[in-house]
């Protein structure tokens, strides 16, 4: 029965075919230089076996003596070449898988993170990743492994067609053993890896709130969880072990059993003077190479290991990208609208045909109880996620239909807890513009009350970050500078000020609403931040109950009940 496949098993063989193209000089070499070196084997069983008889013919030999010398040293050095090609080949493949991986899952954006986990992400860009990349060699050098067999089979044809024949009656028993071999391996090796992304996972998730496991004294049961698939990792690695033993040893009866029927029969015709000494050894020799199982084995299970890794990965990339249009933004005040936005997570209605609009210079806080989609509708208003329904405009043009270039230029964000990635503190306040320049960097950073700080640090804006200790507030105020530096049209805060001081807060926000010529839009937990904003749009339900002032809202109960979570006088 033929396998469906799926649109991650299309997606991981157009990978490999991508990945053997990169590296396609030197795949090539590497398969002329083991193909090169399974002939030298194959004829060095007959240079011995010349050799032979005319040594107990006592005739002349030394040409042929010096034959098989030159066999052995060549099969020496064609051996260290195939090992300098694998190592090569493994490495640059595996670096363009990974190039291409962390590309597709950037370009993908938070949708990857939010489908397999950061912790799985990590583990599918640098296990998964360094076995798929050994596919292009374990498929170069199974090449040369099936051609060793088939050539001894060749060669024993040549010596006498009996030898062939008593060979060949054995080997479709031979080749349905390691066909079943291949494909349980594949299985076996799914599975485990299945099993070490979901390990990398947990410990992601445990290494990323390793402050609340220690203040909370739960590591052992945050160890006990992360290391909760270990006992179905120990089965599954077993399985695959199994398999390949039971493989090796079903394989290593049969091949014995190949070997001497043809030594037999080159028994039988030897005392029939219808084959020499010398071809009797070199038919025990190609005997030898015609069974190579060992050799097809090991290369039959690393190509399942790197297919395996490759399906996972092939499931990343079969993740679609973000697709842009190619419309320019035209001039505008950064007039921000949702139209009858609908937004669904996990089969759960978020966000339910929302309709807002943000005039164009103005400030907007969102403001709503935990889980009311505050954060998912500030994804949509800049395009970190798109609706299910609906559209979101700015300055009268859809965001899906922007170009890339237009739509990141426009819109600049500031998080709750911001990536502060390696380099300078310059670097990371610089980060995403075309030409950051000294006055600039430090104009974003006196306004988001970060300069004194920085200038405290000891190479100031040129100390490297993991250099430059910083308080929660501080990373904020980082974060906040870049989103200033930015300079767009649109400039969308989630809950970036939740971790100022209420002063720092206060200066910040009055300089947002004061000084600058973008639309803002804000979600807020405290009541003072929307009280600065010319606007507050209040969701309740996955929708917008209200839009209006601060104190004017104020008067509900309800929607006091959103800043502190419990029911207000």
């Amino acid at each position: 029965m033929r396998r469906t496949t799926t649109p991650a098993d299309d997606a991981s063989r157009a990978l490999l075919r991508a990945a053997t193209r990169h590296s396609g000089t030197r795949t090539a070499a590497l398969c002329l230089v083991a193909t090169a070196a399974t002939g030298a084997g194959l004829l060095l069983p007959a240079a011995l076996g010349r050799t032979l008889d005319l040594l107990l013919a006592r005739a002349p030999a030394t040409g042929w003596v010096l034959c098989c010398a030159g066999l052995v040293a060549l099969l020496a050095l064609l051996d260290g070449c195939q090992s300098v090609l694998v190592g090569t080949v493994d490495a640059r493949t595996t670096a363009w898988l990974r190039w291409r991986l962390t590309g597709h899952v950037l370009a993908v954006g938070p949708r990857a993170t939010a489908r397999f986990g950061a912790g799985d992400l990590v583990a599918r860009l640098v296990g998964n990743a360094a076995q798929a990349g050994t596919a292009p060699a374990a498929r170069a050098a199974l090449l040369a492994a099936l051609a060793g067999p088939v050539g001894g089979i060749v060669a024993l044809g040549l010596i006498d067609l009996w030898l062939a024949a008593v060979f060949l009656a054995g080997a479709p028993l031979l080749a349905a053993l390691l066909r079943t071999f291949a494909r349980d391996t594949s299985r076996c090796v799914t599975r485990y890896q299945q099993e070490q992304g979901r390990i990398a996972a947990a410990l992601a998730e445990a290494v990323d709130g390793h402050r609340t496991i220690h203040a909370a004294g739960a590591t052992d049961r945050e160890t006990a969880r992360i290391l909760r698939p270990l006992p179905e990792l120990s089965r599954a690695g077993h399985r695959m072990w199994r398999v390949q033993g039971r493989a090796a040893a079903q394989a290593v009866t049969v091949a014995p059993l190949l070997q001497l029927g043809v030594i037999a029969v080159a028994g039988v015709l030897l005392t029939r003077h219808r084959l020499s000494v010398g071809e009797m050894l070199a038919a025990s020799r190609y005997a030898v190479l015609a069974t190579g199982v060992g050799v097809l084995v090991s290369q039959l299970a690393s190509l399942a290991r790197a297919r395996a890794a490759a399906g996972r990965l092939g499931e990343v990339v079969a993740e679609p990208a973000t697709a842009h249009g190619g419309r320019r933004l035209p001039p505008g005040p950064g007039r921000l609208e949702l139209r009858g936005v609908t937004a669904r997570r996990g089969g759960h209605t978020v966000l339910d045909g929302i309709d807002l609009v943000v005039p164009g210079g103005t400030t907007l806080a969102v403001v709503g109880r935990s889980g009311a989609g505050k954060s998912l509708l500030a994804a949509l208003a800049g395009r970190l996620a798109d609706p299910d329904e609906g559209d979101v405009l700015l300055d009268e043009v859809p965001l899906t239909e922007l170009t890339h270039h237009d739509l990141r230029r426009a819109v600049a964000y500031a998080f709750e807890r911001p990536a502060l990635l390696d380099g300078t503190v310059e670097d990371t306040i610089g980060l995403g513009l075309p030409d950051p320049s000294p006055a600039r960097i430090r104009e974003a950073a006196r306004t988001a009350h970060a300069d004194d700080f920085i200038r405290r640090l000891p190479n100031g804006y040129g100390t490297a970050l993991a250099a430059a200790p910083r308080s929660g507030g501080e990373s904020q105020r980082l974060g906040l500078a870049r989103a200033f530096a930015h300079d767009g049209r649109l400039l969308i805060l989630d809950d970036a000020l939740s971790s100022l001081d209420t002063v720092t807060e206060a200066r910040i926000a009055e300089a947002l609403t004061g000084g600058s010529s973008a639309t803002r839009l804000l979600v807020a937990h405290r009541a003072a931040t929307a009280a600065r904003a010319d606007a507050v749009a209040w969701l309740e339900g996955g929708r917008v109950r209200a839009v209006g002032r601060h104190e004017e809202l104020w008067e509900i109960r309800e929607y006091r009940e959103a800043f502190t979570g419990e029911e207000a006088a």
